[in-house]
């Protein structure tokens, strides 16, 4: 459409409202606004006997720090708007979790499904070329992650083709994150994502004020929720926030249509019977109740839309009765969306701060490829023997005697998975207090989204001003 606003724009957009809440000079916020770096590629892939020419993508937003960072989906959507759009909140959502990252996105505009494994591996692999030719990946310069449309065994291409042309550099297993964990990845990259949406939602729900504003009552356990799409950040939304926080979920949309259970959905079971039937339809004690869009306007506490961008739009934020939005996935709620929403008292956690799980555990999968040993490795037996004195002079001091179960669980020192998961907790409950206290100390800022977007800007004002680029 003619009058259709541009991705890149509207990131802009919010960028400027944030902006006026500082005193940032109008160059600097200028500066911070623009893509530094946009790597359009064209390149011949042969597909079954005949070639086809691959449309691709890399930005570099901002490098404020380095290296830059960002995933790499696969979709036919992909252009260069979105990619830069993605790239710009890349650098927000970094700067707002205190990553040392620039931010940075790619994508290729394919389908996918309709290519083979064979096919999909040639296309990565000269992509990866590519981006070495051009010096837009490597280590301390530009550090792809998985995507929309790309996973673990993308990565693994991708690093294998950068040390086949990179040979012999030492630092070669961080250039790129996401991995398989038996290929240099990190345990728990995979619910990172899901599991920071979580987290960054029981820190919402945990102020007893800000809850009473809303009409909610504080705490996460017998909330409900509604969750569109079934992907890695859904899934594990719903699984964890099941499992962990107590959460009834009681709607879920996929590409198939939306399923309604006023009792709950055991999500677990629900992935189980998706995998076998290959739908969500017909789900046993389930109502189908419309397509991939319907759900969304189910009356529930916590909506959390984990599929794609521009889902809640004017067409239906009129709809939504949800009471806290978490934007799981990059930009669901279009600006005049976020606009209505908001005059109705909905409290909406922005994409660039809930969905932050991803970049800061390939964040730690990075200092783990930096630093060539797994966490946990050098302290985790000195931790069980330290814990073990100290209870054995407990148990001499007091007389009593302790279990071995309950020894083996005082006693035992963080595994790889227990450390990332406990870094991850506290960079999001660090950064939503933060964003609430800039809030506090500044109520002329709307909401939360703009209070976020001034702290991600004040810190890589700060950044650009320390570098004596603009004094």
């Amino acid at each position: 459409m003619s009058n259709h606003i541009s991705f890149f724009k509207s990131v802009e957009d919010y960028v400027d409202k944030a902006a006026s809440f500082t005193d940032i000079p109008r160059g600097l916020i200028e500066q911070i606004k623009a893509c530094n770096l946009v790597l359009q590629i064209r390149f011949p892939v042969q597909i079954g006997n005949d070639y086809e020419v691959i449309e691709a993508y890399r930005v570099q937003h901002s490098h404020h720090r380095l290296p830059t960072k960002g995933g790499i989906r696969y979709a036919e959507s992909v252009d260069q708007d979105e990619v830069m759009a993605l790239a710009a909140l890349m650098s927000y959502k970094c700067a707002l979790v205190d990553v040392p990252f620039g931010g940075a996105k790619g994508g290729i505009r394919i389908n996918p499904g309709k290519y083979t494994v064979d096919q999909l591996q040639n296309i990565t692999r000269r992509y990866t070329a590519e981006l070495v030719k051009k010096n837009f990946i490597g280590p301390g310069i530009d550090v792809p992650a998985p995507d929309y449309g790309t996973g673990p065994r993308e990565m693994a291409w991708i690093l294998d083709t950068y040390q086949a042309l990179r040979h012999g550099e030492v630092d070669s297993i961080a250039c790129v994150t996401g991995k398989p964990v038996t290929q240099n990845g990190i345990r728990g990259r995979a619910e990172a994502t899901g599991r920071g949406v979580f987290y960054g939602l029981r820190e919402c729900v945990s102020y007893e004020e800000d809850m009473q504003k809303i009409g909610l009552t504080k705490g996460i356990a017998g909330k409900t929720m509604v969750v569109q799409g079934l992907g890695n950040v859904g899934s594990n939304t719903a699984l964890i926030s099941q499992k962990e926080g107590g959460v009834k979920i009681i709607g879920i949309s996929e590409r198939e249509g939306s399923i309604f259970d006023a009792n709950g959905i055991d999500v677990e079971q629900l992935l189980a019977f998706r995998k076998e039937h290959g739908t969500i339809i017909g789900y046993p004690g389930s109502t189908h109740i419309g397509g991939p869009l319907t759900a969304l306007e189910l009356e529930c506490d916590i909506l959390v839309p984990a599929a794609l961008e521009n889902q809640i739009t004017t067409e239906n934020a009129d709809r939504i009765k949800a009471k806290i939005i978490a934007e799981a996935a990059n930009g669901p709620v279009t600006a005049d969306a976020d606009t209505i929403l908001r005059k109705k008292g909905v409290l909406i956690l922005p994409d660039f701060y809930i969905n932050a799980g991803g970049v800061t555990v390939s964040y730690f999968e990075w200092l783990k490829n930096l630093s060539h040993h797994r966490f946990g490795r050098l302290e985790n037996r000195f931790q069980h023997n330290a814990f073990g004195r100290l209870l054995d002079k407990v148990v001499e001091l007091t007389g009593r005697e302790v279990s071995e179960r309950d020894r083996e669980i005082l006693t035992r020192g963080g595994n790889e998975v227990e450390l990332v998961n406990s870094g991850l907790e506290d960079t999001m409950i660090t950064a939503y207090q933060q964003v609430r206290e800039t809030l506090k100390m500044h109520p002329e800022i709307p909401d939360i989204r703009t209070a976020a977007f001034v702290c991600s800007l004040k810190k890589i004002a700060g950044d650009y001003i320390s570098m004596g680029i603009f004094p």
